[in-house]
Order: C-alpha cells, then structure tokens, then sequence
C-alpha cells in the first residue's frame, strides 16, 4: 500500500460553467444516445466487442477477456489479425485507394500526399526491404525518425511482417537512444540523416551514430535522406539508404503476417519512477481496438474527415491518433514537421484553413501559447471547417479552454478534454462529445466501459469534491500488458499500491491525484509526485499554477520548488504574460492574490519570475527539471531535449542581476 500523505480535501474544484454540444454537432455525431453508458456498464466486458468489429480479423476471436491471471489481463485472445492490414489494405479493397491517407507539411513549407494506395505500395515495398535485412517476426526495430511521411511508413512495414516497433523520439540524445535499443534488444534501426530545427540542419545521423558506438550487439541501419545537400552524409558498414531500398524492392508485395491478439505490435518507453525507463508493450488487438473506437466514440472521426492530431509520433499520442487510430478508420490523417510558431505564429491557422480541417487535437501548453500571442493569429484564417477541438498531455485549466472554444472554435465545436496515459494507450476519460455537456478545466467522467476511480491512500473512493489517487478498477483493452524489461517491475510500478492479491482486487494506479465530482467528472490534479512540500503541507504543482494562469493578462506559468531554510521549500514561480500586458506589479499582485484566494497563503510564492516564455521540449512539454534547477542555483542537467535553450540563460542573468 501507498505510503503518502492524503492530498488537501476541503477546497472546492474551479471549474467553469457546462456547456452543451450544439445541436448541430450532435445530429452528425458518431456517439449521441445517452445509454451507451448504461449498455457498457450491464454488458461488460462483452460490451467491448463494439471496439473489435472496427476491425478486420483474420482469425475471429471466442472470447473477450481472460481474466484468471490478473493483472496479466488478455483480450480477444483467441482472435488474429494485422494491425497494418486494419489500417492501409482493407481501405484500397473497399474502393478508397485514391483516397488521401496521410497529408504531410514539411518544415520549410514542403507537402506531400499520401493516398492509401501510395502508402500500401511503401509499406510494402519497406516491408520487403526490412525482411531482406533480416528482420523477422517478434525482432525489435526500433525508428528514431522526425515527423517525415517514412515514419509511420516504418510503423506499419513493422507491424505488417510482425515486428514490433520501437519508436524514439527524434529530440533525446544519442545516450537514450541507445538505453532505449539496449533495453529491448533492438538490432535494427531506421534513422536519418537530420531535420530542420527551426530553420537549421540539425545531424541526427550523428546521434544514431554515436549511440550505435554505445552498444554491444550489431545494429543493421537504415538512413533516409531529409535533407540531401543541406547535410550531406556518408554511409558506412551495415547501413543502407531508404529510398535506393525501396527502389530495389520496388513493386515488390509483402502479405500481412496474421497475429495473435496479444501479439506484441510495439514497445515505447517512458519515465519511470526508479529513473530507468520503462518499457511499455502494447498488444495487436486490444491496443488497435482501442486506439480506434475512441477515436470513432470520442474525436468523432470520420473517413470523410481532415483530421490533425498536432503531436509527435514519437509519443504515444503520435501513436494512437495519427498513426493507428485515425487510419484504421480510413480518414485522411495530418502530419506537421514543425512547430507552431515558426516561420510565424500563424502557421497552425494558415494549415487548418488551407486543408479544410475538420478535428483539431493539441495540447494545452500549446493551448497557452496560442493565447499568449493574441487571437488575431488565428482570427486572420477561416478555421469555419472545424467541428471538433480536443485537448491532450496534461490539465487544461479553465481560462485556456474558454479561449480555445471561442477563439478557435467559435464557440461552435465541442472540447473533448482527453485524460489517458502510454499506459492506458488510448483515451480513458473524457466526455463523448455528442452525448455529454462540458466542464470547462474537467476532464470528464469515465468512458463507457472504463471503471476510473479516485481513492484515498487506503483505496477507499472519495467523497465529490475531495481529492484523492487515480486509479482503474477493472481491465480495459488497450492497456498496458507487461514491461519489456520483466513482469515484476510491471506489478511493483502499476499494481502493487492499491490491489489485494488474495482477493483478486486489482487497481491500475496512475501516478496521477485528481478530484472527482457529484457527477463523476474528474478533474485532474497533475502528477503525484508534482508536488511542493512547504513547511509539511503537500501543494499541486497543477493546482498553483492553474490559480496564476486563471489571472488575465497570464498566458503560461510553471512552478518549482526553492529551498528554505524557514519552510524547507517555499513555492518559486516563473510566469509568461499575453502579448501586450506588461509584467508589473500590479500582475504579480493579482496573481498572489488569487493563489491565496484558491488555495491559501501557504501556496504563496516567495517569488514571481517573469520571463518571456518557459523552457520548453520540441513536443512542448515545459522543462520544470530545469527551472528547478534555476531556482535552487544547481548544475543544469540535460538540456538537449530543448527547442528554446537560450531562454534558461536569459531566466539565469535576471537572476545574476538580483
């Protein structure tokens, strides 16, 4: 059991007034009878058969859940199909091979499209490539590729002969590179040369280099061409160029290895709490179920659509809603190389209004941005063609999200505010959009079919209104099925804290705390361990900060904790005002005025840092590793994962100056 203090239980939750779908939305919605709730919860877990027949099987499954050896859950487990089949071949034998798959914007204003039959012929033709360098089926192949077409075409090669993936996100360094091919015995790597950061080559080749050099076993490499004369790049012993590939196996067809269920399709790592990376393996058919019914039920995806997901695949966002998700659907899916103010804040508006887009997906740290620069970027382009608008990656607060509604969704598009982890591979909490009315800064309640609770430390639920630990009582199809680095690590990280093994009670800890309200809506908190610890009361890094962006004039703010030798820790703020309020004193009064008034004087920061933007990671995540180290005048540790690092030296010489 969890040994934590209980998080602070009398304050209420702030969140803005509901809202309805409009009824137009709700006459074309995918998802609009209200007893879908109610069928899921009287028919589990059979309910999840609606998810699988998204699908095509080559094999049908008997049985929905296998429960006896929890929390090593199965699903579907007597089915077979392929996930690359489900998203690229069944399309071209409905009569939609012309139809736009994946439409790309280059970083330097570069587009491609890709029909499902130009991606059929790729895939197959890298399929057959990956094969003649020996890949088989249940090898490791891991991609360390930047948001280029050749990306999810080396997913889907991958997956359609039977190799799980492992995709690395192009910005971390040569040294997770090369953790991430030790930890899952990867032999095989596709790479390339480099890509445009903000306008400049950038050697990613060397990396990948770099990273090989750190290995012990032979890695076979493939290196596509980005950037041509702008980098050029020598190949050496066991590396081949991806397009002379594709040439030599041109036309070549490649059938669709059929895999079990609970076949692994990839292995992503992410952070865990030892500080080692963990694992996480996503099965075929659970995790494509999934990753395609919420992305039916909940982005209200259509074929007929341009949908945009503005993430990075080499998050499991980038997974689930560019990749699997929205292709198994047979919808035209969005690719953007670059970021969303360059070369001008309106390039994100200029894309949407140029492509048509109907579902728009981002997170809320870009949420922020888009308001710190002002509504006449995107007041400039018609966004009229948007019908959804969705949030990811952490809690958007309720200031952010009524701009989003009315500045980018004209107050016309319902907000899906998605809570879901790498872990939990697709959405699990959020509102259906055609079904329920919206809570500005709530995520939503449980999705149909998913048992999220908030509990105490004893895994009790709280009362509405208290907070608690988030947690999921009962198995879901896309979940996480082990650790590619051992079953007990798996338990002790994910099962252990709240789950009684000799009674078969097991529950999913998150690593999240949230409130849960009198209609089930929760609201979340952020992550357990974000928390300050000021004179022995636990404070929500989320929770302050929301209370400084909830001031008008506050477009971004980050808080850390700064040593005391009076509290131990006292709060440090670092905050970003909108374009055109200045950073005075009349915006720092007002910001410790609404921290103390939402959630005490003990939250009140020693000190309010201004500064023109936060130290961000090129898929937007603001560094508070880093501000912390800022504040309490330590050794900065890794910065390569920034896309902005002259910011941290310009917050350190303010500091100097004091």
């Amino acid at each position: 059991m969890v040994d934590r203090n209980e998080w602070e239980r009398d304050r209420p939750v702030l969140t803005g007034s509901p809202r309805r779908p409009p009824p137009s939305f709700v006459e074309q919605a995918n998802v609009t009878d209200p007893g879908i709730y109610d069928e899921f919860e009287e028919n589990w877990p059979e309910c999840w058969e609606r998810a699988a027949d998204l699908l095509s099987w080559d094999q049908s499954y008997e049985t929905v859940l296998r429960e006896e050896d929890a929390p090593f859950y199965q699903w579907f487990p007597d089915g077979k199909l392929n996930a690359a089949k489900n998203c690229v071949d069944r399309h071209l034998e409905s009569g939609r091979k012309t139809h736009t798959a994946i439409r790309w914007e280059g970083k330097h204003g570069e587009r491609q499209t890709y029909t499902y039959r130009d991606l059929y012929v790729a895939i197959n033709e890298f399929a057959a490539a990956l094969r003649a360098l020996g890949v088989e089926e249940d090898d490791v192949v891991t991609i360390y590729l930047p948001m280029i077409p050749e990306l999810p075409i080396a997913m889907l090669s991958c997956a359609r002969i039977g190799a799980p993936h492992n995709v690395v996100f192009a910005g971390l360094s040569a040294d997770a590179l090369a953790t991430r091919m030790d930890a899952a015995d990867s032999e095989y790597l596709v790479t390339c040369d480099g890509y445009y950061r903000r306008g400049d080559a950038f050697n990613q080749k060397s990396k990948a280099d770099n990273a090989r050099l750190k290995l012990e076993q032979d890695v076979s490499t493939v290196v596509v061409d980005r950037l041509g004369d702008d980098l050029p790049h020598v190949l050496g012993d066991d590396e081949c160029d991806y397009h002379e590939l594709r040439e030599t196996f041109a036309g070549e067809l490649v059938d669709p290895v059929p895999r079990d269920a609970e076949d692994m399709l990839f292995v992503m790592y992410t952070s865990g709490t030892t500080g080692e990376p963990k694992g996480v393996v996503h099965t075929t058919g659970g995790y494509l179920a999934h990753a395609t019914w919420t992305s039916h039920a909940v982005l209200d995806v259509k074929p007929e659509d341009t949908y945009w997901c503005a993430a990075d695949i080499g998050w499991i966002t980038g997974h689930s809603y560019i990749v699997y998700g929205p292709l198994a659907l047979g919808t035209t899916t969005v690719m953007y190389e670059g970021t969303p103010d360059y070369p001008d804040r309106d390039r994100l508006w200029e894309i949407v209004d140029r492509n048509a887009v109907d579902i728009f997906y981002t997170a809320p740290t870009a949420i922020r941005a888009f308001m710190k620069w002002g509504s006449e970027y995107p007041a400039g382009y018609d966004l009229s063609s948007l019908r959804l608008l969705g949030t990811v990656g952490e809690p958007i607060s309720p200031r952010p999200w009524n701009w989003y509604y009315e500045h980018i969704g004209n107050e016309t598009c319902p907000v899906v505010d998605t809570w879901w982890q790498t872990e939990t591979g697709a959405v699990t909490v959020s509102t259906l959009p055609g079904v329920s009315e919206m809570k500005p800064g709530a995520a939503g309640p449980s999705l149909p079919g998913m048992d999220v609770r908030v509990v105490d430390s004893s895994g009790t639920e709280v009362d509405p209104g208290d907070s608690g630990y988030l947690t999921i009582a009962r198995p879901w199809p896309g979940m996480v099925r082990t650790l590619y680095d051992g079953d007990e690590r798996f338990r002790a990280e994910y099962w252990d804290q709240f789950s009684d093994p000799e009674s078969d009670d097991w529950h999913y800890f998150s690593g999240d705390a949230a409130r849960i309200d009198e209609d089930g809506y929760i609201t979340v908190l952020g992550r357990v361990d974000d928390v300050i610890n000021v004179s022995g009361r636990r404070l929500s890094t989320t929770e302050v900060e929301s209370a400084i962006t909830g001031v008008a004039g506050v477009a971004e703010a980050a808080v850390v904790g700064r040593s005391s030798e009076t509290n131990g820790t006292d709060v440090y703020a670092y905050v970003s005002t909108e374009g055109g309020y200045d950073d005075g004193t009349a915006v720092r009064e007002a910001i410790i005025d609404n921290i103390e008034t939402a959630i005490g004087p003990i939250a009140r920061p020693t000190k309010v840092q201004f500064t023109p933007e936060l130290p961000k990671t090129r898929s937007g995540k603001i560094m508070r590793r880093l501000l912390e180290d800022v504040a309490n005048g330590e050794e900065l540790g890794d910065t390569s994962a920034l896309r902005n690092p002259e910011i941290i030296g310009e917050i350190q010489a303010e500091l100097d100056e004091e």
